[in-house]
């Protein structure tokens, strides 16, 4: 997802099953286990299309076990899985979604619909350069840069 004029870099975009397998080889890559647990809470994550909460993923999963799923259980891996780049947290919607590209690292820009709530990522080198840039110049460690626009999106306008 890109617009003409960011400087992009390519990635294989995943969707379904293929989505699936790279997560799991990302993350046992990783060192991690892959566990049914996981797997549920990924699957859960990759079928939403606008970022889902900790609570949505939890609810949804209690119903589909039939047994309660507590949401801490789901936040922690939820934060395995933005460490591990299997996911992307926007920050100022406390929600998630999945990475289609697993195997990417780069800072996303997330562009945040006010009325909808759709959260569209785009990929603009130059602007996390700059971004990171201006840490280091002020002596700052940069651990992962958070960069988004909240406003209206084309079909809410």
């Amino acid at each position: 997802m890109g617009q003409m004029g960011l400087h992009q870099h390519k990635h294989a975009e995943h969707e379904g099953a293929t989505l699936i397998d790279a997560a799991r080889t990302a993350l046992t890559n990783a060192g991690e286990q892959w566990t049914g647990m996981r797997a549920d809470v990924f699957a859960e994550l990759a079928r939403h299309e606008r970022p889902a909460s900790a609570y949505d993923i939890a609810d949804n999963l209690s119903r589909i076990r039939g047994k309660r799923v507590a949401p801490n259980s789901v936040y922690r891996i939820l934060d395995l899985f933005v460490s591990n780049n299997l996911a992307m947290r926007v920050e100022s919607a406390n929600a998630y979604l999945a990475n289609t590209h697993p195997g990417c690292t780069h800072d996303c820009i997330f562009m945040v619909c006010d009325e909808c709530g759709e959260a569209t990522h785009i990929d603009d080198d130059s602007i996390s350069q700059a971004v990171r840039g201006a840490a280091h110049s002020a002596d700052f460690t940069v651990s992962r840069p958070i960069i988004e626009i909240r406003g209206l999106c084309a079909a809410c306008r």
